[in-house]
């Protein structure tokens, strides 16, 4: 093959070639770095547009020192919040020319985070998100050289790492508002298991509420996240509640709740307010529809992007992100019965 024969995939040096500058042009051109001639920056341009040549990422990562690459290890990853917030990144990044890589930590795995890190890390990531974690890893991360810049998906604030979130004290606060300017004064919390991040942020956001409401104070009932947890919770009740209202950590959770009492004929919600947490899609089309809090998992996704991507390239970016929530008002809460 001849120097200005071009091969079946045209690398950078054919291009040179073409265009008749140095390899380095091209590298420069590709980079949109500011000192190259704008006469040499159209004939590079027009002879990768003619030989339609896409740039090798092992190439540039040699170049740039960076593989554009993002690292994602995600928990509890058949939620319906941790694996649409997974989608929302891996969106955002195909629209910034970045690549995804994700591994799941499940109960049953004998995978450490420590292991999932290296397996991420040993692919070349440039920055490493973590969805939906528990305490436990976020303790096992504390301890790693990760060596690139980390995001952590939750409420709280971090010396350590960068995190983002929704409001989760808002979107707690805006139900214990909601369900108290109804009239009740007697709520129950089915929170998820306290290990979770998220679920002690509301958690503790509902105690703090209910005291500035003078709310009755009783025990939280801790679930799993699942609507079978929830189900059998209001089965084996051996009394009708006292409470008149229900806040479930979930959506999952507040649909095992009314489907529970309702055949156990506790009427929802003449008799019993539940809300949820999330607002899946289906929650519209529970019986009754339910009221809940919408987190928009994509937009959360999509600014975890942005953050990693700018930390990557060196840029500044906020130690603490928070998004707006919404409470969206349903069918499945109303005046307590007697309540004037």
């Amino acid at each position: 093959m001849s120097e200005n024969q071009v091969p079946a995939r045209p690398n950078i040096r054919h291009v040179a070639s073409v265009a008749g500058v140095s390899h380095m042009t091209v590298s420069r051109v590709l980079n949109n770095h500011p000192n190259i001639r704008p006469d040499t920056r159209r004939r590079v341009l027009e002879v990768i547009e003619e030989l339609n040549y896409r740039p090798n990422s092992a190439a540039r990562a040699l170049a740039t020192q960076r593989n554009r690459r993002i690292g994602v290890l995600v928990e509890a990853s058949s939620a319906y919040g941790p694996t649409s917030t997974l989608r929302g990144l891996e969106l955002a990044a195909g629209e910034a020319d970045y690549s995804v890589t994700s591994v799941s930590l499940r109960p049953e795995d004998t995978m450490s985070p420590q292991d999932a890190v290296e397996r991420l890390t040993d692919q070349g990531v440039d920055a490493l998100c973590v969805i939906a974690p528990r305490s436990t890893s976020i303790a096992a991360l504390r301890k790693l050289v990760i060596g690139v810049p980390v995001l952590v998906v939750k409420a709280d604030g971090d010396s350590q790492f960068m995190t983002l979130s929704v409001d989760q004290q808002l979107g707690t606060s805006l139900v214990v508002d909601h369900l108290a300017q109804l009239g009740h004064r007697d709520i129950l919390h089915l929170s998820g298991p306290l290990d979770w991040l998220d679920a002690r942020s509301r958690e503790r956001a509902f105690h703090v509420r209910s005291r500035e409401w003078k709310l009755r104070e009783r025990p939280i009932v801790v679930g799993d996240w699942t609507a079978d947890f929830a189900y059998d919770y209001a089965m084996g009740l051996k009394r009708r509640p006292e409470y008149t209202a229900v806040f479930a950590a979930n959506d999952e959770m507040a649909l095992g709740l009314v489907h529970g009492f309702t055949q156990r004929g506790v009427d929802v919600p003449g008799e019993l307010s539940i809300v949820g947490f999330d607002s899946i899609p289906l929650s519209a089309h529970f019986l009754p529809p339910l009221t809940t809090v919408r987190q928009d998992f994509h937009a959360v996704g999509a600014r975890a992007l942005e953050i990693l991507v700018a930390a990557a390239e060196g840029r500044e970016v906020p130690q603490r992100t928070k998004l707006p929530v919404e409470l969206v008002v349903r069918a499945s809460t109303g005046v307590p019965r007697g309540a004037p």
